[in-house]
């Protein structure tokens, strides 16, 4: 019984002394014609692996190219590094160039998830800018299989929308944002309700936010506690809406991040990390 209890104590330490960084798994050139892509596991996997919910995040066009590290600078990896605690799967993948493929977004759920036992009812997909048109993309196309989206300054390339109101879906986008019109949301939005659509869906105008400021969404507690609230297992998907994001959270994003450097740098709202331009 004493050799069992020092075992554990000795894995315990060792766990205690990893850092996010151990989690990570950088998959290139896996997937024929696919993305390459980061999976972070977290800490308690190995106890939770089928009851762990799934995180699919979409960056923005500036994080577009081949170096795997660029879609690290901003987003959910960034905030597990910085100390945010997210007890999902955590899927990153990064897009050489052009629109977001929901096809290709899915191959790489598919191939993370027949080599890490999950909780595929959990599914959620999160983005910003060209990753806020993704996410739509991916969640219009595909709402029987994510369970809750989030879009920030995004739009949509769908001509038909209505797989957006199959799902809980919240769409968040500054009003004063120069980079992607706030129309391209409240289309999006106006196209639901013009069809009786829009009973799970969620909104904001963040009035004189410019492109970068939602950003910060991703670093709040409260944006997973959504997310992770929703299952594909309820059969009327209801959309939770007790919890609000406003534009004044982003003043408490990295209150309660106590490890791993704390908050980005911030320049007129637009979050500068490692001294590296952020766009989108």
């Amino acid at each position: 019984m004493k050799k069992r209890i020092l075992l554990f104590m000795v894995l315990l330490m060792s766990v205690m002394r990893l850092s996010a960084h151990d989690f990570l798994r950088a998959v290139k050139d896996s997937i024929p014609d696919g993305y390459n892509f980061w999976v972070y596991t977290p800490i308690d996997y190995f106890y939770s692996q089928e009851q762990t919910p799934v995180v699919i995040f979409l960056h923005g066009a500036s994080l577009c190219g081949r170096n795997l590290d660029r879609v690290r600078r901003y987003g959910p990896l960034d905030a597990i590094v910085r100390g945010r605690e997210i007890e999902a799967l955590t899927i990153v993948p990064q897009n050489p160039g052009g629109a977001w493929s929901p096809k290709k977004v899915m191959d790489v759920l598919d191939w993370v998830a027949k080599r890490y036992p999950c909780d595929t009812t959990r599914v959620y997909v999160i983005g910003m800018s060209l990753g806020g048109y993704g996410t739509m993309d991916v969640c219009g196309t595909y709402p029987d299989r994510i369970a809750a989206g989030m879009a920030l300054c995004g739009g949509t390339s769908l001509k038909d929308v209505s797989g957006l109101g199959k799902l809980p879906f919240w769409i968040i986008h500054g009003t004063a944002d120069r980079a992607v019109s706030v129309n391209c949301s409240k289309t999006v939005v106006e196209k639901l309700k013009s069809e009786g659509n829009d009973q799970r869906l969620l909104y904001n105008w963040w009035q004189g936010a410019g492109h970068g400021a939602p950003a910060r969404v991703f670093y709040l507690k409260k944006t997973y506690e959504w997310l992770f609230s929703h299952s594909l297992r309820d059969p009327d998907r209801h959309v939770r809406r007790d919890i609000s994001i406003e534009m004044s959270d982003q003043r408490k994003a990295y209150s309660d991040i106590t490890r791993g450097g704390g908050a980005p740098e911030l320049i007129d709202g637009i979050s500068v990390i490692k001294s590296e331009g952020f766009e989108d």
